[in-house]
Order: C-alpha cells, then structure tokens, then sequence
C-alpha cells in the first residue's frame, strides 16, 4: 500500500520541479499543504477526472492561487486531461498551466483565482448555489444536488478585505457544505506575518457564525481527514479547518520561511529537498505505484454512475422538474423566452412611459421572470433605491434555508455580493445579477473584471448614474464610471435613454452566455423616445439611428442615457437655425463596436462631424468622434445641490450641446 508520505511527495516533486523549471512561481504553498491534499482529494472530493463538468461533482477552489502548482498536480495524478507535459511547461506561452487557474482554460479549474480572497468568496456562491437548487429541486429519497464546496486558502486570503464580506454572508446563510482549510504557516511574501497579522481568526469565524476545528497538524493526513469527517457531521454551519503547516515543507534550508513562498527553490536546494525526502528519480519522476494509488477514474466513473442511476429514476417520478433542472444546468434559455419578451417588448414601447431607467430596470424583470425562473437576484442593502425585487420574489432567509429563495440581501458588501454572484454563475443553474449605486461598482470591479475575464454572465445593475443624484453631492456622483468600466474587456456596458433601450438591455444581457453586463441606470425620470420597428431592432446593435437630420445631414450627436433627451433637444434648435443634425442613440459601445464597418459608417458617416455627450469624463468619447469633434460632458468632480441646477452648473445642457455643434461645423 502506497503510503500518504509517498502520495504528498508526488506533489513536492511536481510542484518544485514545474516552479525551478519555469524559473517562476511559489512552491511553498503546494509543499506544504500537500498532506491536506491527500486527505481531501484521496479519501473525500467527489468528482471525475473524466467529466469535469459532472453536475454533481463537489467543487473544489484553491482560493491561495498563486500556489497553483499544487492544483496541477492534483489534476494531472488524479486523471484529468493535464498531461506531464503540461505541467513541464508550467507558467508559459498557451500552455495549460497558467501562473494562476484560469476557468475554461485548465480541465477541472472551477474559477479563475488570482486575486486573494475572491476563490473563497466564489465558493460561497457555490454552496449558495448548492443549497438553493437542492431546495428547489430535491424531493424525498432523490438528493440530485448534494455536494460540497471545498476551498484552501492562506493568510493572504485572510487578509483581504472581500473575505470578511463573504464569510460572514455564509455564516449567516448556515451553508454547511462549505469546507476551507486555512493553510496557517505564518508567512507572506514579506516574511513571517506576526508584524502586520495578529488576527485571531478562529475567534473571527466563529463569530461570523462558522464552526471552527482548531490547530490541525496540517502535515498529518489522518489528523485533517478526521477533520474533514467532523466537518460533515454538523449540517448547520460552514467549517474552517485550520491547519498548522510549515510552508517548503522537505526543503532542508527554505522551509519555513519566505524565500519559498514566490521564487523556485534553485537547482541545490531541489537536489538537497530530494535527499532530505529520500526521493529518487529525475525531475517531474513520480513512481508508478504512486500514480497508480493517486488516479481517481475509476472511483469517479463510479460515483457519477450511481447519480446518473438515481437521476433516471428522478426523470421518471418527476418530469418536469428534471427537464427544467437539466435546462437550466446547461444554461439554456426557456423555451418560452423569445416569445415572452418580445411580447413584452412590444407592450413597453406601445405603453411609452417616462420613467427613471431604474423604474424602467424593474418593471423589465417583473416581465423577464416568468421566462427566466433562473434568476436569483439581490442587492447590497440598496432594493429600494436599486429597484431590484420584484412582485412574487421570495428572499433568502437565514432562519429557512431549507425553503429556498431567489432574491438576496447581500448588505453593504458590494465586492462580496460581486464575487459571490461570480460563484453562482460558475457553478450554474441560475441566473444572478446584484445591484448597487454606481458610484459602489469601484468597490466591487475588481469581481467584475474576473467574470469578463472569466467569460461567465452575472448582471449587475447600476443606479444612480451621473450627476443627476444630486443632492448627495461629488461623493455619490459617478464621474469617470462608466467610462473606465466601457474599458473592461468583454464587459457589455448598458446605458439606456427610456424604458425600451432598457428592455432590450435586459434581453441582451439575459441572452449572453459569455461575457457579463453592467446596466447603467438614472435616478431621475427620462422620456420615452418614439421609434419605428425598425429601429427597436436596432437597439441591440449598441449604436442607432434614433432621429434622422432634417434635411441635409451637417453633424451627428452621439448621446446616452439621460443626455438622449439633451440631443434630441438640441437637435430641434439647430433645426430652426437650418442645421440638419442626426441623433444617435448609443446605449452600449460594446455591441456597437462589434457590428460590421459598413453598418457602424451608416450610423456615423465617415467625414460628418460629430459631438458626444454625457454626463461623465470626455476622453472616452474622442474615439468616436476624433479629434476633430467635441464633447459635453464632465471632467470635475459634481456638485451637491437638485439635479437639475447641478447639470446646468457644470454645463451639461441642450444650449451647450448646440454650442458644440456649431463649433465643429466648417466655418
């Protein structure tokens, strides 16, 4: 029988192997937590190598993914399609073992961990998730979703402020199939944590809630695998195990101290860990008998066998729900959506009403829902501002987690609410967006920049867009926002003018699959804008023609938002000056970026001058309209005073917008 020793030392090898050869990377962290590994992923993860997407599986995040070594070599001893070579060419050009996991990049990675903190706050999505499809799905004697979220982390993790945010929200929900192990080695890439980490986190889990098992010899796998089974024996609070390790564990000169946490160890110290650890070979050896003990096929083939067993006879007994769950695991649209909304659609461009676009965001889900019974919505303690809920949402409730819900209180915590929803999206079955101010989308970009880069859907909805809060003054007032959030690649940007560009929006952001939408909403009321058929249509190209020039074409507007009104406004002045002017209605750069030459030159012809406006920074806008064009908008912070006096303070009003146009014309 193959010892744990000899099965934590396959991860040692490869792990520092894989770092000295790319001369890059952190190989303290997979030393030394590869006896909690063993434990886990030997006697405990449920899952298979051969299908990483198995519906069932236990998730599993190395939150800590600088230590990203240690999930390679899980991944390649375990059987998923990771083969050494790839683990040879560890942190290099398209290899398939980037220096952090990347989702959909790496076979059995669940969420892209970079960024500290974020992996954890992703797996409380995930047992969010999990607990919320077994409550909806599950009946007597048919358990179809029952699995567990297993997370490592470290002390930077611990550090950061976006898990105080997530943990406590768990303890709360009672999610008792979230696990974490924290990797308690006391270092950091500044050295030994004792001068600027004192907390007690035991204590800190405990009050969020948590059940905590403290001082786990984390380099005994017998010690964390009792751990790990007292864990699942309380089904009322997420566990942290916390084990005590020494970072480098094998390296004779290293272990311990920081000089193993982000550099290789060096060709000497390599050839004196194998000494040390009485491991023979060549580099990236790892015994046949090894291999062999660690492959997790075969069990996992199994284990999937028996779902698969227990889901057929859940078909059989339960149709229809079984359609909807596999519908919706699979990410497929309802099959009543398309008819649905475009009945709706229809029935908000023939109501016409002049609503703020928050009202109009609101009014939108109330007609999505019955064809989007994924959604789970929420907000960071800002519904009635927000409008995120709507009639018939049942909210989470910590006291009936067992009863389910599709709408949450996230509180104030808006980079947490943003990372959960990322695990919500990831482990799939839902459909979240989450809302705050726009003003808060800065506490939680850096979530929002992880699902574009991730490619996964979550929706969050944005109010308060411009200096149209206006009483709260510059601290509330978005300014550069929008723009720096346009900026994010494969980040859908909405900023509708009414409540069709918003229902559209809605529709657009619903049917990607692979990038999310930020909805950019205002506070004050807006005014429909009439449009043909024709020109709904066009909404969803990003950028459309929304009233042509009177007689010959002079100059384009390109307007967004609540500042369409202004350009319809001024476009009606010039028109009494004989200036023919357009007005384009650009609600989202993003899908207009992505249509073809000749469609986007229709809309802005080459050689017309522009102007753009909006109530935010201008630097954004002189791709579309040169150097050459103008731009109103706003490049200080606001005011605090009505609205209405605070646009025309900082001149953001149909006069100047005239102004600008007839600055462009030739003299």
């Amino acid at each position: 029988m193959v010892s744990d020793v000899a099965l934590a030392n396959a991860i040692r090898v490869l792990a520092m192997d894989g770092v000295q050869a790319a001369n890059s990377g952190h190989p303290g962290a997979p030393m030394g937590m590869a006896e909690i590994a063993v434990a886990l992923w030997g006697r405990h993860l449920r899952h298979n190598p051969a299908d990483p997407k198995w519906v069932n599986r236990d998730r599993f995040v190395l939150s800590n993914g600088h230590g990203s070594m240690l999930l390679y070599a899980l991944l390649h001893l375990t059987g998923y399609d990771l083969p050494l070579d790839e683990l040879k060419r560890f942190r290099q050009l398209h290899s398939k073992t980037p220096g952090h996991p990347e989702y959909g990049h790496t076979p059995g990675v669940e969420t892209t961990t970079g960024p500290l903190g974020q992996g954890i706050s992703n797996a409380v999505g995930f047992a969010l998730a999990e607990k919320l499809l077994s409550a909806e799905f599950n009946r007597e004697q048919f358990p179809i979703v029952d699995h567990y979220s297993y997370v490592f982390l470290g002390d930077g993790c611990m550090m950061e402020g976006i898990s105080h945010e997530a943990c406590s929200l768990a303890g709360t929900w009672k999610l008792s199939k979230l696990i974490a192990f924290y990797d308690d080695n006391g270092i950091s890439i500044d050295g030994h944590v004792e001068g600027w980490f004192t907390d007690d986190t035991p204590k800190r889990f405990e009050a969020y809630g948590w059940n905590v098992i403290r001082e786990v010899d984390g380099h005994n796998a017998d010690a964390v695998d009792r751990a790990i089974q007292a864990a699942k024996s309380q089904n009322e609070k997420p566990t942290l195990i916390c084990c005590k390790t020494v970072i480098g564990n094998g390296s004779p000169n290293k272990a311990g101290t920081h000089d193993v946490h982000g550099a290789p160890l060096g060709k000497d110290e390599v050839a004196a860990t194998r000494a040390a650890l009485g491991i023979a070979g060549s580099a990236f050896e790892v015994p046949e008998a090894v291999r062999i003990a660690w492959d997790g096929r075969e069990v996992g083939a199994r284990a999937q066998a028996e779902w698969e067993k227990l889901f057929a006879e859940y078909q059989r007994s339960y149709p229809e729900l079984a359609s909807e769950f596999e519908r919706r695991m699979k990410g497929e649209l309802h099959p009543a959506y398309v008819e649905g909304a475009g009945a709706a659609l229809q029935e908000v461009a023939a109501k016409g009403e002049a609503v703020a676009t928050r009202k109009s965001s609101q009014n939108a889900i109330q007609a999505l829902v019955p064809f989007v019974p994924e959604f789970v919505g929420g907000s960071a303690d800002l519904a009635p501002s927000n409008l995120t809920q709507w009639k018939g949402c049942r909210a989470i409730r910590p006291e009936a987690m067992g009863e389910g819900g599709n709408y949450i209180h996230y509180g104030v915590r808006e980079f947490g609410m943003a990372a959960i929803m990322n695990g919500l999206a990831l482990h799939g079955g839902f459909r979240p967006y989450g809302g705050t101010f726009l003003m808060f989308s800065e506490y939680a970009r850096n979530a929002i920049r992880m699902a574009a880069l991730m490619r996964i859907n979550p929706i969050y909805v944005f109010t308060h867009d411009s200096v149209g809060v206006g009483e709260d003054g510059p601290t509330h007032q978005p300014i550069e926002q929008t723009a720096t959030l346009r900026m994010v690649p494969n980040l859908d940007v909405w900023r509708p003018c009414d409540s069709v560009e918003t229902f559209v929006a809605w529709q657009c952001a619903i049917e990607h699959t692979c990038s999310p939408t930020a909805l950019i909403l205002s506070r004050q009321n807006l005014p429909h804008q009439g449009r043909s058929a024709g020109q709904i249509d066009a909404i969803r190209r990003g950028g459309y023609v929304l009233k042509e020039a009177v007689g010959e074409l002079q100059a384009v507007i390109v307007a967004t938002g609540s500042e369409v009104a202004l350009a319809i406004s001024a476009q009606e002045m010039l028109a009494q000056k004989g200036i023919g002017v357009r007005v384009v209605s650009m609600p989202s750069c993003f899908a207009f970026d992505r249509q073809d030459k000749e469609y986007r030159d229709s809309v802005l012809p080459r050689g017309v001058p522009r102007v753009a406006v909006e109530a935010g920074v201008t630097g954004f806008w002189r791709q579309y309209v040169g150097l050459d064009g103008a731009v109103v908008g706003i490049d200080r912070f606001g005011e605090s005073a009505p609205a209405s006096q605070v646009f025309e303070y900082l001149g953001v009003t149909d006069t100047k917008v005239v102004d600008a146009v007839l600055s462009v014309l030739p003299a």
